[in-house]
């Protein structure tokens, strides 16, 4: 995409999502083609692979940068897909507090304090990150489907296993 091209131009307060590989990235668009968002130290455009290490940082600042040196090679887009479901605050409130955060140190957890949560809790009051979530709903799934497979195995273990035991010591 080309640094001057926009899908859909993004208006203050727009929710950007920057897609990096396995995970994305989240800032709120504040105007004249700049971002706030919550990086962890191993945050950056292009990090990728690197960036797997925000999970071990428990710090990461609020910074204001333009977009396309957040964004830089990777694809993105505006997604206020939680307007469907929360009342958007109003953009003033969302701009000043926005604005508020800039270079502060703030806390970071990936499960409970991630970019995504910050820009969620800005543009509605809700910290939510829907990315979490659905890898823990993954991870519950894989588990019950581990679950399932293991009983199906020690049911199956039970009757044909118990059933050559028998005859082994029938003989």
């Amino acid at each position: 995409m080309a640094p001057t091209l926009y899908d859909k131009k993004p208006e203050p307060g727009d929710l950007i999502e920057i897609f990096r590989g396995n995970y994305q990235h989240w800032a709120l668009y504040v105007g004249d083609g700049f971002v706030v968002h919550l990086a962890p130290p191993s945050e950056g455009p292009g990090a990728r692979a690197n960036s797997m290490m925000s999970v071990l940082s428990d710090k990461a600042k609020v910074k204001k940068e333009e977009i396309w040196d957040v964004v830089g090679h990777d694809q993105w887009c505006v997604n206020n897909q939680l307007d469907e479901k929360y009342q958007v605050r109003p953009i003033h409130e969302i701009l000043r507090e926005a604005q508020a955060y800039v270079d502060q140190e703030m806390p970071y957890c990936v499960f409970r304090g991630n970019c995504e949560h910050f820009v969620t809790d800005l543009r509605y009051g809700k910290a939510e990150s829907r990315q979490v979530r659905q890898a823990v709903e993954t991870v519950g799934m894989a588990a019950m489907v581990g679950f399932g497979v293991l009983a199906v195995a020690g049911i199956a273990a039970a009757i044909f296993g118990g059933g050559s035991k028998k005859k082994n010591e029938e003989k």
